[in-house]
């Protein structure tokens, strides 16, 4: 049986972009951006109320998510005061520069998110990269388990982006999709 699943997303530089765009060739979901004022497009919010997995996605600034997405996680308050995104999947993904960037805090911040609406959360399932042998194009390198975390130097193009990094955001969308799926 066929699952909605939407990508809500903001985007600062196109990085985390490119990263909603891995997830949802993953999990074949559908991109939803929060723009630049932190709004979301005209029908944004009824195309979350209809999906069945809910994709949260933020670059990590300052040690959480971005301001744009707060204002998104905010107004969701209605949302939440009806209910309605209860027992839908949900789940995460963040990028910054720095390797480890705090992004963990950026993850917990959706995951709260998620929680206060009742949604069942899916992490990333992967097992991690983290033998002496590693190398940083491995699938799951930073070693994130509660969301899918992913790392862009800061003067790196959306095009410069981490081959590993981008295969384990594929791998995360298909483990939301098969998430969906076996819930059916």
């Amino acid at each position: 049986m066929s699952k909605s699943i939407v990508i809500v997303f903001h985007s600062g530089y196109g990085h985390t972009r490119r990263v909603a765009e891995a997830v949802a060739e993953g999990s074949r979901g559908a991109l939803l951006a929060i723009d630049a004022e932190g709004n979301l497009p005209e029908g944004g919010w009824e195309q979350l109320a209809a999906a069945d997995a809910i994709v949260f996605g933020t670059p990590t600034y300052m040690g959480n998510v971005s301001w744009q997405f707060k204002k998104f996680a905010d107004q969701s308050s209605k949302v939440w005061a009806a209910q309605g995104w209860k027992d839908k999947l949900g789940a995460a993904f963040t990028n910054s520069a720095s390797v480890a960037g705090d992004k963990q805090t950026t993850l917990y911040t959706m995951f709260t998110l998620a929680q206060q609406h009742g949604m069942v959360w899916v992490g990333t399932g992967m097992m991690p990269s983290n033998a002496k042998e590693a190398q940083r194009d491995d699938v799951n390198y930073l070693s994130s388990f509660a969301g899918l975390a992913t790392a862009t130097p800061s003067n790196a193009s959306t095009d410069e982006m981490v081959p590993g990094d981008m295969r384990t955001a594929l791998l995360f969308g298909q483990r939301v999709r098969q998430a969906a799926e076996r819930l059916a």
